[in-house]
């Protein structure tokens, strides 16, 4: 017998479905990841513990063999890297019963999709401040600015730093400490701000059809995508490291130009949802969190160059 108009039913009741809040928030924190998809994701959930230990071997050198001698060995004291897991964040709203009843559902799709992107842009902040000791042990001592020949000095031009923009010059010599490092061609990646593209977008090299062979809907000019710099993705993120000069009133960004194994993120509990109703308030409290940390395991595998802001 078929069922009448005034049933109760999964549209009617999805306020008493919190499975649905979270999914939503997963769903919300996986679209606006840009970095973290693009380092090592180490997955510790379900396991105790706040230190993770990761080998780190010596490559060894190959000997000739003489003819009628015994081979050479190889032993090295190995070291390893600890990951200490130590970042919890979290999201919270209380919404009360009379907002709860009032309120249009597109309330519930922004606070999910807000807990995801609030989320999401804390790992990506953490692991672009991971990224900040490449070739070095201190934050950006190591980095270069964007002609790529000289190194950062945050003390240059009377303490406002001395930034530059990217070059292709800049580009080619950021490829080659890599190359001279013997990191491996495949698996790199730039991450630059929306004004690195705005201006990459002006070297011809990279946008004009005599140089990309490309046309139509492939061609940055009309499209404003740029695909590759010399066979290497790169992805544009508003999320980019911010770096101080010694005036503190002058900021730039940094650029990242990385291998996948240079950073491994540690990801202890996965962004979860949940909630409960509060008698004292009248109201239901939601909160979002996650746990994670992450190391620079091999800051030979990437470069920071630093731009301006503007």
């Amino acid at each position: 017998m078929a069922l009448g108009t005034s049933h109760v039913t999964l549209t009617t009741g999805a306020v008493f479905i919190p499975e649905v809040w979270s999914d939503d928030v997963i769903a919300a924190y996986k679209a606006n990841l840009v970095v973290r998809d693009l380092v090592n994701v180490l997955s510790f959930v379900g396991k105790k513990g706040d230190v993770v230990h990761i080998p780190k071997p010596t490559r060894g050198a190959a000997s000739t063999k003489a003819a009628e001698t015994q081979v050479t060995l190889i032993a090295a004291t190995e070291t390893e890297t600890t990951i200490t897991i130590n970042q919890h964040w979290h999201y919270a709203r209380l919404i009360e019963d009379i907002v709860a009843k009032q309120a249009l559902d597109s309330m519930r799709r922004f606070y999910t999709d807000d807990a995801g992107y609030a989320l999401a842009k804390r790992v990506d902040t953490y692991i672009h401040s991971l990224a900040s000791t490449f070739r070095t042990g201190s934050a950006y001592s190591g980095a270069f600015i964007g002609t790529g020949s000289t190194a950062w000095d945050p003390s240059a031009n009377t303490d406002a730093g001395n930034a530059a923009a990217l070059t292709d010059e800049g580009i080619r010599r950021t490829i080659q400490r890599l190359d001279d490092n013997d990191v491996p061609g495949s698996n790199r990646v730039w991450v630059i701000p929306p004004v690195e593209k705005r201006k990459l977008l002006g070297i011809s090299r990279f946008t004009e059809q005599s140089f990309t062979g490309e046309a139509g809907s492939g061609n940055p000019i009309r499209n404003g995508l740029i695909g590759q710099l010399y066979g290497t993705p790169v992805y544009v993120s508003s999320n980019v490291a911010t770096v101080a000069a010694d005036d503190a009133s002058t900021d730039q960004y940094a650029v990242l130009y990385m291998h996948k194994d240079a950073i491994v993120f540690v990801e202890q509990m996965a962004p979860r949802m949940q909630s409960q109703y509060k008698l004292e308030y009248l109201g239901d409290l939601m909160v979002a969190d996650t746990i994670f940390g992450g190391a620079n395991v091999r800051p030979e595998n990437g470069q920071v160059l630093v731009v301006p802001a503007a």
